[in-house]
């Protein structure tokens, strides 16, 4: 293993080579990331040829958020001298794990950097969907007066009705907490269980939930997961908050769970295709309250990461191991 000669960056003399793919100006990326002793670049076009064609030479990468630019077994092929993928963010669907682990380059994701932000906007959704405060919004900018029409429509107070989460990571873990804290009894379903809080196998889960909180990771286990036989499992009226990925919940799905009464609304942070289309039926639904993929968009949270990245890339160029690794490869980043 090439060794640091100090801490500027430079191994044997040459700087790491970082492509940076987040869809920020290139002199943003190169403010956060040259400071470090990299030779910072980004790719000439956002596109797949872009990508392959910047590719070539990179040693680090730091992801694109939005998944435009995905690490899948493509982009690893078009790499040879890659040794490091920093996710600027929680999820890592748009990496192909197991491409980028039989190539020996260990994946890390900022986690825990939009915890608090994206439990809170699953509290801030369900209080909105259940009092019909956007419901209500909208009819006043249109003229109206619905003093008694937001109980008709089911306004009511969100203590006190049962909340399933899927997912019990950090995220799913603190929304607990928040809607236990305003008096909902909360259940929870994950692929590990833990060892506090009310465990429910998924039917069940479903079943006795009038809001449902998604928290879980897209992973070929859990696309589809909430098809049109499972959402049917939920009581009639029940709300959908979504904070995950939207293959997990199929937007055709959730169309047809409200449209059928089963729900009887949705908060939907993520989507089939982002961004979600101008013309699709969604953004045209009386009783969805729709978010552009920023539950963890809060100044904090953005703090939160970026500092994490910068972190963990500074790690990886001075020859300490990086944190958050996530597909079990060697923290240690090594020079091909």
């Amino acid at each position: 293993m090439s060794a640091p000669d100090d801490r500027s960056g430079l191994v044997n003399g040459t700087p790491w080579r970082l492509l940076a793919l987040m869809p920020l100006d290139e002199e943003v990326n190169r403010g956060l990331f040259e400071p470090l002793g990299a030779e910072v670049s980004v790719p000439a076009t956002r596109d797949r040829d872009g990508l392959r064609a910047a590719l070539s030479e990179a040693e680090l990468v730091v992801g694109d958020f939005t998944g435009t630019l995905a690490m899948d077994a493509e982009a690893v092929a078009s790499a040879p001298r890659l040794a490091f993928v920093q996710m600027p963010s929680v999820g890592v669907d748009s990496c192909d794990l197991d491409a980028l682990t039989g190539a020996n380059v260990p994946v890390a994701n900022a986690a825990g950097a939009n915890t608090r932000s994206v439990a809170e906007w699953a509290l801030a959704a369900a209080l909105d969907l259940s009092r019909r405060l956007t419901w209500s919004d909208r009819r006043m900018r249109a003229g109206g007066w619905p003093q008694l029409e937001a109980a008709t429509h089911g306004a009511d107070e969100l203590g006190g009705r049962r909340v399933g989460i899927l997912g019990m990571g950090a995220i799913g873990t603190e929304a607990a907490r928040l809607f236990a804290a305003i008096g909902c009894p909360v259940a929870y379903w994950s692929r590990r269980r833990r060892p506090d809080g009310v465990y429910k196998e998924l039917d069940e889960l479903l079943a006795t939930s009038d809001v449902l909180v998604v928290c879980l990771p897209l992973t070929a286990e859990t696309r589809g997961l909430l098809g049109p036989e499972r959402l049917a499992l939920l009581p009639d009226g029940a709300l959908l908050i979504n904070v995950a990925r939207g293959g997990i919940a199929p937007d055709d799905a959730v169309l047809a769970a409200l449209d059928g009464g089963r729900l009887a609304g949705a908060a939907l942070d993520v989507y089939d295709q982002e961004p979600l289309p101008a013309d699709h039926p969604l953004r045209g639904h009386d009783d969805v309250l729709l978010s552009p993929h920023a539950a963890g968009g809060t100044r904090r949270a953005q703090s939160n990461i970026i500092t994490k990245v910068m972190d963990n890339v500074r790690a990886a160029i001075e020859g300490r191991p990086v944190s958050d690794v996530v597909n079990g490869v060697d923290a240690v980043i090594r020079r091909r």
